[in-house]
C-alpha cells in the first residue's frame, strides 16, 4: 500500500478522491525485464492515473499485489484496500480491468458489496462499467468471462504439463543438480528444457556414491556436503541456502536422478540425462529401506493393550518396548514410563506382553456377571426407573397440559386475526411468545424422555455386556479387545507383585459391587513366559 501526499493547496485539490489497485499473477511478471515491478504494474498505474484525471479525482492511495492470483480474495493489499475505504472518504476505486480485482464470481460479488457499503464506485480504466443497469450487466459479464478464462487457463496448463510428461519432459521444477533453462530451436521458437547443473551435479553424485558404501549416515553426509558447498537454487521467493534434512532425504529418494520423471503419482522415462547409474541407485534405496525398517521396529510399536495399562506402583502409564538380548533377538515388554524416563523413583520391573495379556483376560473373568445376577440387576434397574418416572409424572402432565393450552391459544389468535379482531403486528407478537413457550416445553419433554429412556437403555446394554464378557473378550480380535479396553475401563493397574486391578468406567462401575483384581501368580511369570515361547531378558531389563 502506498499513501500519496496531499495536494499543497487544499482549495485547489479535487474534491473527489480515488484509490487504485494494480495486480500481476506471478513473481516472474513482477520482476520482468530486471525491474522491481516489471512492465505490467507501471502500465496499469499509468492507465489508472489517466482515468482518475479524466474523472477529476485525486488519487490518495494505491495498492499493489505483485505475484498474487485473483482466484482468491485473500491477497494482502486487496484486504488493506478494503480496510482503507471502510475508514476513509473515498469516491472511486480504479482498476485497469475487472479481472485485476477478481477472477471468481463469488469474490467479485463480495468485493463489490464491500465497495458499495463504503460508498465507493468501482471504475475500470479500460471497460465501460458503472452503476447503471447496462453498466452492471457488463460488469457481470466481464466477471463471468474472467472466471471462465481463469478456470480454462488452469485446465489448459494441466493438459500441457501432462502432455509434456507423457513425452518425457519435466513438467515441474527440476531437483537439485539440474537447471531449468530456456532454449530456441532451429526455427527460432523458444522451448523449456533441463540441463545438468555444473556446480551442484558433482556434489549430488558424490552423495549417492558415498551413501551406497553403507559406511555413511544421512546426517553425516548432509553435514559434509553442506560444508562442500551444496545449496538450494534461488527462487523469486527464497534465496539460495543449505539443503534441509527433509529435502536431503527427498534427493536420495528421487528417481529423477536415474532418468525417471514422477508426476501426479505416475512415472515415465525422461529425456534428461541421468546423474546416477541404476546399480548405485538400487543400493541406496536398499540401505534406506533397511534403516527405515530398523528405526520403525524400535520406535513404532502397536498392541491392543497400549494406552490401557498403568503402573500400580507410581501410577505412570506403561509403555511398550522391544529390548534385545545378546543375540539381537527382540521381545515385547511393558515398562513403567515413569521409571523409563526417570521422572519417578519407581521400582516396577518390566512385564512381558504375554503376562500382561493374561492379567487383563483374568480381569474380565472376574468382572463378568452370571445370568442370574443379570436378571436381578435388570429388575432393580427397571424398578428404579419406574419409581423415578412415577415421581415425575405430575410435572410431565403439567408440561403436556401447558403445551395443549398454548396450541389452543395460537389457534384462537389466528382465528381472531382472520376475523379482523387483531392486527398483524399483535398476532406476530403473541405468536413469537407462544412459539418460545412451546419450544421450551418441547425441550424439557425431550430432555425427560432422553434421561429416562436413554439412561434405561444405556444401563441395560451395559448389563448385557457384562454377561460372559470374559469369553467375549477372549474370542474377539485385537481391534475388538482394544475397543473393549477403551470403552469398559478407565485403565488397568499392574502392581509390583503382578496383580492387575481393572478400573471400570461408568456405567459399568456402578453395576459391580466391588473393585475387582486378579492375581496370576498361581501360574507364575516364568511359566507364562515359557508357555508362550518367550525368553526372560533379565540382564537387559534390570536397568529398565
Amino acid at each position: 500500500m502506498t499513501l500519496l501526499a496531499s495536494a499543497p493547496e487544499a482549495e485547489t485539490a479535487p474534491s473527489l478522491t480515488a484509490v487504485t489497485y494494480q495486480r500481476v499473477s506471478t513473481k516472474e511478471q513482477a520482476a520482468k525485464g530486471g525491474r522491481d515491478e516489471g512492465f505490467s504494474i507501471p502500465a496499469q498505474r499509468e492507465a489508472n492515473a489517466h482515468k482518475a484525471e479524466a474523472l477529476g479525482a485525486r488519487i490518495v492511495a494505491e495498492f499493489v499485489d505483485a505475484g498474487e492470483s485473483a482466484r482468491s480474495a485473500d491477497r494482502p493489499d486487496l484486504q488493506r484496500m478494503l480496510d482503507y475505504i471502510a475508514s476513509h472518504q473515498v469516491t472511486y476505486c480504479i482498476v485497469h480491468k475487472i479481472d485485476r480485482l477478481a477472477r471468481n464470481r463469488l469474490d467479485d460479488v463480495e468485493i463489490h458489496r464491500r465497495l458499495v457499503e463504503a460508498g465507493v464506485t468501482l471504475v475500470s480504466a479500460t471497460e465501460n462499467i458503472d452503476e447503471t443497469p447496462s453498466g452492471m450487466l457488463l460488469h457481470g459479464i466481464m466477471s463471468s468471462i474472467a472466471e471462465f478464462y481463469s478456470k480454462n487457463l488452469a485446465t489448459e496448463v494441466t493438459k500441457g504439463l501432462t502432455q509434456k510428461f507423457e513425452t518425457g519432459g519435466t513438467p515441474m521444477r527440476a531437483p537439485i543438480g539440474y537447471l531449468n533453462v530456456r532454449k530456441r530451436d532451429e526455427q527460432g521458437r523458444e522451448y523449456r528444457t533441463v540441463e545438468i547443473d555444473p556446480e551442484r551435479a558433482p556434489l549430488v553424485r558424490w552423495v549417492f556414491e558415498q551413501y551406497a558404501t553403507a559406511e555413511r549416515t544421512v546426517v553425516d553426509l548432509l553435514a559434509e556436503v553442506t560444508a562442500r558447498g551444496l545449496t538450494t537454487l534461488p527462487t523469486p521467493k527464497r534465496a539460495s541456502g543449505p539443503v534441509a534434512r527433509s529435502g536431503f532425504f527427498k534427493i536420495l529418494r528421487n528417481p529423477y536422478y536415474i532418468g525417471i520423471v514422477r508426476y501426479k503419482g505416475a512415472e515415465q522415462p525422461g529425456t534428461h540425462e541421468p546423474l546416477i547409474d541404476i546399480d548405485t541407485w538400487q543400493q541406496v534405496q536398499t540401505l534406506l529401506n533397511a534403516r527405515k525398517i530398523a528405526s520403525e521396529r524400535r520406535r513404532s510399536h502397536d498392541h491392543y493393550l497400549k494406552g490401557s495399562l498403568f503402573c500400580g506402583t507410581c501410577g505412570s502409564r506403561m509403555q511398550l518396548d522391544y529390548p534385545a538380548n545378546k543375540q539381537g533377538v527382540r521381545y515385547a515388554y511393558y515398562v513403567c514410563s515413569g521409571r523409563a524416563s526417570k521422572r519417578k523413583n519407581c521400582t516396577r520391573r518390566a512385564v512381558p506382553v504375554g503376562v500382561a495379556e493374561q492379567l487383563v483376560a483374568d480381569c474380565y473373568r472376574d468382572v463378568a456377571i452370571t445370568e442370574d445376577e443379570y436378571t436381578a440387576l435388570t429388575a432393580q434397574v427397571e424398578a428404579a426407573f419406574d419409581e423415578r418416572l412415577a415421581s415425575r409424572s405430575q410435572e410431565l402432565a403439567e408440561l403436556t397440559a401447558n403445551r395443549k393450552r398454548l396450541q389452543n391459544e395460537s389457534d384462537k389468535l389466528l382465528a381472531a386475526h382472520f376475523a379482523d379482531a387483531i392486527d398483524l403486528d399483535t398476532l406476530k407478537r403473541h405468536q413469537d411468545r407462544i412459539r418460545a413457550g412451546l419450544a421450551d416445553i418441547d425441550r424439557r419433554l425431550a430432555s425427560e424422555h432422553d434421561q429416562h429412556e436413554g439412561s434405561r437403555k444405556q444401563l441395560s446394554t451395559a448389563l448385557s455386556l457384562l454377561v460372559d464378557c470374559a469369553n467375549l473378550y477372549a474370542r474377539t480380535n485385537e481391534q475388538g479387545k482394544r475397543l473393549a479396553n477403551q470403552a469398559l475401563t478407565n485403565g488397568i493397574d499392574i502392581s509390583e507383585d503382578e496383580r492387575a486391578t481393572i478400573r471400570l468406567a461408568e456405567p459399568f462401575a456402578a453395576l459391580t459391587p466391588e473393585p475387582t483384581s486378579t492375581d496370576v501368580r498361581c501360574s507364575s511369570t516364568s511359566s507364562i513366559v515359557e508357555a508362550r515361547g518367550l525368553e526372560p531378558l533379565t540382564s537387559s531389563l534390570q536397568s529398565s
